[in-house]
């Protein structure tokens, strides 16, 4: 039975939770995607601006004076296309499906904001968990810049990046609240399930950071055993 300080502790640590470190770090990480993406549309307004301008001026210059009626006609298409590229694309919100088919490279930064938009819909240890979940991805993200898709390491990651974690708080949330606190038939609540999911995906994320760096690692000291035997011959056989 909940009682009434159990309720004082999960609001304060909801505070806690929103206040931490790694949510702030989360949170920013968004607000940047979403200032990089506004900055973006509006770089190409201010293309299509120019590109109206020169079009409009090599027709008054080759063709027929444009006059004041050209002007505005310029104008107007600059409106128009500065409203289309302000509107479209919009920014990308993850979601299951999108996360299905979103890239390997940017999957990292996809999945981080679906976390965010999570975030708020779970308990406070759950959000710490989610929270710590977004600062490894961020580690993860440089790794899977070159690495191919269809490595074993590769395909581990999109497996639990946008199957596994997904489907662990989707299950939760369909959950009625009133449910999420009592014992179910394994003596866990549904609060208790999510929270040992995410520390169990926490901890293979890591694994499979570390397991892509010591790879990594490898190819560099064979790279480097490679130069050492090949450039040291060079120096025998020159002397």
């Amino acid at each position: 039975m909940v009682t009434d300080v159990d309720r004082a502790i999960e609001r304060a640590g909801a505070l806690i939770g929103r206040l931490s470190p790694q949510a702030q770090r989360l949170q920013q990480r968004v607000r940047q995607k979403r200032r990089a993406h506004f900055l973006k549309k509006l770089g190409r307004v201010v293309i299509a601006g120019g590109a109206i301008m020169v079009a409009s001026a090599l027709f008054g210059l080759f063709f027929a004076p444009i006059g004041s009626t050209g002007v505005m006609l310029a104008f107007g298409l600059w409106i128009l296309a500065a409203w289309v590229l302000m509107v479209y694309p919009k920014f990308p919100e993850a979601s299951t499906e999108t996360l299905v088919q979103t890239d390997l490279k940017y999957l990292p930064a996809q999945t981080e904001v679906w976390l965010a938009n999570q975030r708020k819909a779970l308990p406070a240890p759950s959000q710490r968990l989610l929270d710590g979940i977004g600062v490894r991805l961020e580690t993860l993200a440089p790794q899977l810049q070159s690495i191919d898709p269809r490595e074993p390491a590769a395909v581990e990651v999109r497996k639990i990046l946008a199957d596994h974690l997904p489907e662990l708080v989707n299950g939760y949330r369909r959950v009625p609240e009133t449910l999420r606190g009592e014992r179910q038939a394994n003596g866990q609540t549904p609060d208790q399930q999510l929270e040992a999911g995410l520390k169990l995906i926490d901890e293979e994320i890591g694994e499979m950071t570390r397991n892509i760096a010591a790879g990594d690692l490898h190819s560099l000291a064979t790279q480097g055993k490679f130069l050492e035997l090949k450039y040291r011959g060079a120096e025998g056989i020159e002397s």
